[in-house]
């Protein structure tokens, strides 16, 4: 069987009297990419936002490899292997594309953040960068600072990064977001590669439907808050509970 890399269970989170994450229960298993949809303000970026650490759950637990990671901050989640796009860029805004990607490679060996020791000799984490640097099409910017990239640019950037700090829950927010028609296939056609990996599992929470044809092997519904629905894309999207929660919208329109 299949292990579960990542569990949610009554994970919940309350604003004054409002209920944004109603008491989720979910186990992610490693091989597999499962995609997060819902109307708007059904609680998606809510729910990544408690996985991650970004919020403190009001209720329930996170496990990450059977381990209670509910009370870890977000940089504890992070080293023990649960990585998010988003919370990596511009954590050195100032530093060029190459020094970004070559500082989370040398953190992951723990070799430390200390700029001074990031000198040529260090061949190695130079050309383990270049190599994801080229994965991500982003070689040859190399020398820009991270504010100086378009936002196309930025959002390719979260992926290498993500890829050099080497997760085992790679959790994807809408990764095409602003990025142009050109630009997009780039990160999905990663995407698509990081789940060869059967050893770990992908979250993506997306709005384009055909991205999601094209790449889960999952759907959960997350309506309200709650999880309104779970299986496989093609018997999730028909059911009626996900007709209902869309208010009678066709899911190619959400």
């Amino acid at each position: 069987m299949t292990r579960t890399l990542l569990e949610t269970d009554g994970l919940t989170v309350r604003f004054g009297g409002h209920v944004a994450v109603d008491a989720v229960t979910c186990s992610f298993r490693a091989g597999e990419l499962t995609a997060i949809v819902g109307p708007n303000g059904a609680g998606k970026t809510t729910y990544f936002n408690l996985i991650s650490g970004q919020i403190p759950a009001s209720a329930g637990t996170v496990k990450l490899i059977g381990s209670d990671i509910t009370r870890d901050g977000v940089s504890e989640r992070c080293h023990k292997g649960l990585g998010r796009a988003f919370q990596l860029t511009n954590l050195f805004p100032n530093l060029t594309v190459l020094e970004n990607v070559r500082l989370v490679i040398q953190a992951r060996a723990n070799k430390g953040f200390s700029l001074l020791s990031m000198a040529d000799s260090h061949s190695k984490l130079t050309a383990d960068a270049m190599a994801i640097l080229e994965r991500v099409r982003l070689d040859r910017l190399k020398g820009q600072t991270v504010r100086e990239l378009s936002h196309g640019n930025q959002r390719k950037l979260e992926v290498a990064l993500l890829i050099a700090l080497d997760p085992m829950v790679y959790m994807f927010d809408e990764p095409t977001a602003g990025m142009s028609v050109d630009e997009a296939p780039v990160v999905l056609d990663l995407i698509a590669e990081l789940k060869k990996d059967r050893d770990r599992t992908i979250l993506l929470v997306e709005h384009k439907m055909d991205v999601i044809r094209s790449l889960a092997d999952r759907i959960i519904v997350l309506h309200n808050g709650a999880l309104a629905a779970d299986g496989p894309p093609g018997e999730v999207m028909a059911s009626d509970i996900v007709q209902e929660a869309y208010m009678g919208r066709d899911l190619e329109d959400v």
